[in-house]
């Protein structure tokens, strides 16, 4: 959390001018005016996120869309590349073989989902704040909003990451063409074994 926290720091130094006053004002309904008339610095307003479960470093959504409102989208940008950087210990990740099938999977899924990728997002229980994210990062690549899916899902199911799910989702989207060649793809890295 520590490295996270000193990112935050960076993002605090940053605003200028009125940049603050503008986010407090935008966090009225989460933090309360009380409290926000206290605060002088981006940090303390970081701080009082972090309570209200608005912030962390697998939760940075709300703090882009702060960032995106007061004009500040480099910062924007910075915070959503952190996410990624801040959010998964090695712990977390899946082990060496499913790490493997998962890439294979992604792969095929980025080539060939297309449109309904919001749909299949969903059934892979992705918040919908999360999709609308992704649609808003990735208006018109449809290619890069599926990769974005994928490493959102990765994310939030850490070590709980199946190849298996993945296929179970796009069956359920009428997705069995894509479903299909994961599995093909599969059984050649069976075959070659597992490399």
């Amino acid at each position: 959390m520590s490295a996270f926290n000193s990112f935050l720091l960076k993002i605090s130094g940053e605003l200028v001018g009125d940049q603050l006053e503008k986010m407090k004002f935008l966090c009225i309904n989460e933090i309360g005016k009380s409290r926000l008339e206290k605060m002088t610095n981006g940090l303390q307003l970081f701080t009082g996120l972090m309570e209200r479960n608005k912030l962390g470093p697998d939760n940075t959504v709300f703090l882009v869309s702060l960032l995106k409102d007061i004009g500040r989208l480099d910062l924007a940008d910075k915070m959503t590349n952190c996410e990624s950087q801040y959010a998964v210990s090695p712990n977390d990740l899946p082990n060496d073989e499913e790490q493997a099938k998962l890439d294979i999977a992604t792969k095929v899924i980025t080539d060939n989902l297309g449109r309904k990728w919001r749909a299949y997002g969903r059934k892979l229980c992705l918040p919908e704040a999360k999709l609308d994210h992704i649609s808003q990062k990735h208006p018109n690549d449809l290619e890069e909003q599926v990769v974005e899916l994928l490493k959102e899902w990765r994310k939030m199911q850490k070590a709980e990451a199946k190849t298996d799910t993945l296929i179970q989702a796009l069956r359920s989207c009428d997705q069995n063409y894509t479903a299909d060649l994961i599995q093909t793809e599969l059984e050649k890295l069976k075959a070659n074994g597992g490399q």
